[in-house]
């Protein structure tokens, strides 16, 4: 008896477990089908919605219309090259572009929309061109601190570097390191022009200025000599000291060129304003009073230069211009 009450309870127990079991797997099989159903009625809800044709009701509604799909001309190549957009998830950027629309009020939404920008255009445009910068020199960029200090400054976070120490950093880094660039890179043109210099201040004709300006008198002059703020107009041909001519008037036509003398390296300002109308000089001009480190094209960095010049004549500054530079001067 005692066996037959046990069996009796384990039948019990047993069809009361698997009643329960059911009842829960039918519960889970309902949700499952209502999830189904509901993402299905939500997947047709937004296929009605997509599949709804414009209605061009007023003149304004086609004006619109027009406009805004004039406004995409260019858009996906813009995409493909400036944003590097693969047109494969043109869906994702239009969904990008309805959810700004519609919370175009929200500030949360638009900084977080400004930040994403701002990281596209670092990563991009300026991150690349600090590397460009720096590459081949002794130094280089870590992109990944480059972000993580961007982040602490927006921050005020200061554990690291204050912002006036890492503007002092930045210049004196970019400082040492275009030096050290420039003078494997350039080092021998401005030797070269060094000793042309030091072996042309030995002859007779030449004259050396203080401020390191060398010339020979072809012609000697007996016009008026310029001012700074004159225009002058003058005859030139311009020479690497390898004797390559990399310039003169001639090429931009049959008349003489006009400018203002202070308007040209600091070399032919010094050269100008010493010469009366009607000279011809021959200029050598170290690379200080040149183009420095800047590259001109064929004039490469620290590049002395020799000039034929003749000044033909001058055209004079007015009075209220000149009066002005030679108070800045004072």
């Amino acid at each position: 008896m005692a066996e037959a009450d046990a069996q009796s309870a384990s039948a019990h127990f047993i069809q009361k477990d698997m009643k329960k079991t059911l009842l829960l797997a039918l519960a889970v099989l309902a949700s499952a089908t209502f999830n189904v159903a509901s993402a299905a009625k939500k997947k047709k809800k937004e296929k009605k919605e997509a599949a709804q044709p414009v209605q061009l009701a007023t003149s304004s509604d086609t004006l619109s219309y027009a406009i805004g799909t004039v406004m995409t001309n260019g858009l996906i190549p813009y995409l493909q090259q400036a944003e590097g957009i693969d047109t494969a998830y043109m869906a994702d950027f239009i969904r990008g572009f309805d959810e700004m629309i519609k919370a175009a009020d929200d500030p949360r939404l638009k900084a977080y929309s400004a930040g994403m920008g701002i990281a596209t255009r670092l990563k991009g445009q300026m991150l690349a061109g600090m590397e460009k910068e720096f590459t081949d020199t002794p130094d280089s960029i870590v992109p990944h601190i480059v972000f993580r200090a961007f982040t602490d400054a927006l921050k005020g976070d200061t554990s690291v570097m204050r912002h006036d120490v890492a503007e002092l950093t930045f210049k004196d880094k970019r400082e040492s390191n275009k030096a050290v660039k420039d003078e494997r890179l350039y080092g021998a043109n401005r030797r070269a022009g060094e000793q042309f210099l030091a072996d042309n201040a030995k002859k007779d004709s030449v004259v050396t200025l203080p401020s390191g300006l060398q010339y020979k008198v072809i012609v000697k002059g007996t016009g008026d000599v310029p001012k700074l703020t004159d225009r002058v107009q003058v005859n030139y041909e311009g020479r690497l000291v390898d004797g390559t001519v990399f310039d003169s008037s001639s090429r931009h036509g049959s008349k003489p060129a006009t400018f203002r003398a202070d308007q040209v390296i600091k070399g032919w300002t010094e050269a100008l304003t010493m010469m009366p109308v009607g000279s011809k000089w021959q200029l050598f001009i170290p690379q200080e009073l040149a183009y420095g480190s800047r590259d001109a094209g064929q004039i490469k960095p620290f590049s002395a230069l020799i000039f034929d010049v003749e000044l033909v004549g001058i055209e004079k500054a007015a009075q209220g211009a000149r009066k002005s530079v030679d108070e800045k001067k004072k």
